[in-house]
């Protein structure tokens, strides 16, 4: 309490915390777990323990409890991938993003560098057209052309991608292809192996025994609130990429294929409320061959950096919200029950199922009405498996905004494993030569056990501080590389 009386005087409640933090037994471990986070915006807090022990002698080799932290918990990185959550936890995301598509590409993490030789594209597959927009189109030559409009936008005008017409804009139909892309994408992976086998004049099954059609893709939203997907797509021996595929198995064949189906991929949405609608790709496609040795237009260094770049993108670049809105008290019903099992209105949110007005959002008019949208469509009766009110601050879309085949390469998976188990043995090593004890025989069997519980998200006060100075210098120490390099550059 005295200590508490002393810090009446200091107005932020953050510097209050701090020191508070900094009066603890251990604040140098305080700092020590916010470093570690390198940042991140808004870690989970955990408590709980983990044991190591010789499974032979039952010597406790490592314990830890997060009883002994100064604070009483521990913090983990919140590992989001979104860079508009956190830019810390979405860059290692983007790496890890970076060498599973470079893998697929030049080989490493398991996939023989062999694989650079296979048939190789990289496609970009579009939504259609619901109404003109504004845009910044170009000639032949590159040159600005006007917009239809009549104007010539700068890069960064509010009206791009905003319709010409409003009124005349089919919110719906875009809404609903944003809703079902993802199974687009999946119809269009089966059908591309039905064109492939009919443009080689084989049939489907001898077509599996012979080749593997593998792939790795991301999806990107438009300035128009549409997303569309950037595909790596490569060939394959039978078995997988440790295997070329047949000889005529070539980036022509590849290509042919890619386009033809995109030409024939639709799914058919009947509807009461808006009748029969097909989901189809647009008609802009863009298919370009990775060259095996970077001497093309696409390496695999600029393919790779691409899709990591837009794995970490979500709506937000189409101008939306990066945040649900739906009312969390009633999941969006607008209604709760009550004891007698008669539905009571939602007072949080007053029965719209909103978290808030979408009147009141701070978005374009035509975000808002895609928004507004995909929230009345997900109340239809024949709409209600899309859960459309779920995902309406996605504008429809609700799949994975980066996916694989099962024989691409690495899955993200096994590369957050590998880092795991190098920190842990990095810690296990610390610890023991702490402790005086010798580093376990390699024949030694290792027996873990730990018991660990979500307590809460986010630093306290004082804690943010010290987030923001290792933010700052990380920061400062990037910048310091990046001018390095450019000076290097330049005398070279």
């Amino acid at each position: 309490m005295t200590r508490l009386l002393h810090l009446r005087h200091v107005i932020s409640p953050a510097v209050r915390d701090l020191v508070e933090l900094a009066n603890l037994d251990d604040f140098d471990r305080v700092t020590e777990q916010v470093r570690n986070l390198r940042g991140c915006t808004r870690p989970v807090n955990l408590v709980g323990w983990t044991a190591t022990t010789d499974a032979a002698t039952k010597t406790v080799l490592r314990s830890y409890s997060t009883a002994d932290e100064p604070t009483g918990r521990l913090l983990t990185a919140c590992g989001n991938r979104r860079s508009s959550r956190c830019p810390a936890c979405s860059r290692l995301y983007a790496a890890d993003t970076y060498h599973l598509i470079k893998a697929g590409l030049s080989g490493g993490k398991t996939v023989p560098d062999s694989v650079r030789t296979h048939p190789r594209v990289f496609a970009t597959l579009t939504a259609p057209s619901f109404g003109p927009v504004h845009n910044r189109p170009t000639t032949s030559a590159g040159n600005p052309r006007p917009c239809r409009c009549g104007d010539y936008h700068p890069e960064d005008a509010p009206e791009l991608g905003t319709p010409l017409k409003p009124k005349e804009y089919d919110y719906t139909g875009a809404v609903l292809w944003n809703a079902h892309a993802g199974a687009l994408w999946a119809r269009f992976t089966t059908y591309l192996r039905r064109e492939l086998a009919a443009h080689l004049g084989m049939t489907q099954k001898a077509l599996n025994a012979a080749l593997r059609v593998s792939f790795a893709k991301v999806a990107e939203y438009q300035q128009r609130g549409l997303v569309h997907f950037h595909a790596v797509i490569r060939f394959d021996g039978p078995d997988g990429s440790n295997q070329p595929p047949p000889a005529w198995a070539t980036v022509d064949a590849l290509t042919h294929a890619i386009k033809k189906t995109a030409q024939k991929t639709f799914l058919t949405i009947a509807s009461d409320a808006i009748g029969e609608r097909k989901i189809r790709w647009g008609a802009r496609l863009d298919v370009r061959e990775i060259t095996a040795f970077g001497d093309g237009d696409l390496s695999d260094q600029k393919v790779a950096a691409y899709v990591a770049k837009y794995a970490t993108k979500s709506a937000e670049g189409s101008g939306t919200v990066d945040r649900s809105l739906v009312c969390h008290p009633c999941a969006g019903r607008g209604y709760l029950r009550g004891p007698d099992g008669f539905r009571d209105l939602c007072e949080e949110c007053d029965g719209t199922g909103q978290a808030e007005p979408l009147k009141d959002l701070r978005v374009q008019q035509h975000v808002r009405q895609m928004i507004r949208t995909a929230w009345a469509l997900g109340h239809l009766p024949e709409f209600a498996e899309l859960k459309l009110w779920k995902w309406a601050h996605m504008l429809g879309f609700r799949g994975h905004f980066s996916t694989k085949s099962r024989a691409y390469s690495t899955t993200l998976g096994a590369l957050r494993d590998v880092r795991r188990a190098w920190r842990t043995a990095q810690a296990q090593a610390q610890a023991q030569a702490r402790a005086g004890l010798p580093a376990p025989d390699e024949s030694t069997t290792l027996v873990t056990e730990s018991s660990w519980q979500y307590l809460a998200s986010g630093y306290r006060p004082g804690e943010e501080l010290l987030a923001a100075q290792t933010r700052h210098d990380i920061t400062q120490t990037r910048d310091q590389a990046e001018r390095a390099k450019t000076e290097g550059e330049i005398w070279q």
